[in-house]
């Protein structure tokens, strides 16, 4: 956990523990797994450090599990998991949606479906990130593009967590987690800061001599099961509202707008590195281009995509799956070209690629 004008060589995943030590994580738990293991080392190394917590579970489950009880008791945690495990998380991410804590989720992706490729990069956990648990409800989901981004989301995510007391998901991925790359981090704070939160029950303190109750099931503000109508509607809409009417809050995309653009290309995670450079390209050859890096991918960061999208005809999002976000991308602009710029065959879209879209 540093900050300084010394440039350093690092990967994502010391930036990453880097931003969970500075958020003020006290409690990881993890099972290794192909990429995202070198979080899990480190964080076993760091948490002594700050008089905090790491274990290694017997599983992936048993890792998730160790944090939301953790988080039920007031820990700042943390997990850490490639596709597969997320997977395993499922349940228990419903779990922690339910009980309203908050919990941040590191998923360094990988090339599937099962095992897949486990040493090569992919960014197909897109749609299962959003959707891979029961009930339909929101889920935070941001993606870091560069090292550094590693390092500042996830302190904005355990921010995220705490506010809106739900769990908040990193998507990451190979390339940014293993590459090792020199950059100057930026200052982060020491912890944190409060936000205003939506209006959500507060919990119980741990050690507080009053008796906690705990459920999955639907419950009332005693968390007492129960199946009345009007109760089991509220708690629903309470935890579809406090997501659902903050949407604009939660937008993080970084822009490079240009005057009278007429495509607009669209990336997230490692591919916006290609992205950018084939801004630069296209511009120097004289095309009117603008690029949008998405940092939220959940909710769908609508104004700022509207924004820049206003007065563009063609739309190219590039992504290492099937083309999983440009689905969204079409579904909130039926008035414009679509281009789904993909990979899977486990190699990274050229800056050519996003040109050729261009031309």
């Amino acid at each position: 956990m540093r900050a300084s004008s010394m440039r350093e060589l690092i990967d994502g995943a010391t930036a990453v523990v880097w931003g969970a030590l500075a958020a003020g994580c006290d409690f990881f738990a993890g099972y290794p797994i192909t990429p995202a293991t070198p979080i899990l080392l480190q964080m076993v190394r760091e948490m002594p450090a700050v008089r905090g917590v790491a274990v290694q579970g017997e599983d992936e489950i048993s890792a998730i599990g160790m944090c939301i009880g953790a988080a039920a008791s007031g820990c700042s945690a943390m997990t850490a998991t490639s596709g597969p495990g997320l997977s395993l998380f499922s349940e228990n991410i419903g779990l922690a949606i339910m009980a309203q804590l908050p919990l941040v989720i590191v998923d360094v992706q990988r090339l599937g479906p099962a095992t897949g490729g486990a040493t090569t990069i992919g960014q197909g956990d897109v749609q299962f990130a959003r959707w891979g648990t029961g009930g339909g409800y929101p889920l935070i989901v941001l993606a870091p593009s560069t090292t550094v981004e590693c390092a500042t989301l996830t302190v904005e995510a355990f921010a995220l967590a705490r506010c809106f007391r739900c769990p908040v998901i990193v998507l990451s991925d190979k390339a940014l987690n293993l590459t090792q790359v020199t950059v100057t981090m930026p200052e982060l704070p020491k912890r944190c800061s409060d936000r205003e939160a939506p209006a959500i029950p507060l919990l119980v303190p741990f050690g507080s001599g009053r008796v906690v109750r705990f459920t999955g099931s639907t419950h009332d503000a005693r968390a007492m099961i129960t199946k009345d109508p009007e109760v089991v509607e509220a708690l629903n809409r309470g935890m579809l509202a406090k997501i659902e009417d903050h949407r604009q809050d939660l937008e993080r995309v970084r822009l490079d707008l240009q005057p009278g653009a007429q495509t607009l290309l669209i990336s997230f995670g490692t591919s916006a590195g290609a992205m950018e450079v084939a801004l630069g390209l296209a511009r120097d050859q004289g095309q009117r281009v603008s690029g949008a890096v998405v940092q939220s991918l959940w909710p769908v960061p609508e104004i700022h995509l509207s924004t820049a999208a206003e007065g563009v005809r063609r739309l190219v999002v590039g992504e290492l799956n099937p083309g999983l976000y440009a689905r969204e991308i079409r579904c909130r602009f039926p008035d414009k070209e679509v281009v789904s710029l993909t990979r899977i065959d486990g190699r990274l879209i050229t800056p050519e690629a996003y040109l050729d879209a261009v031309l």
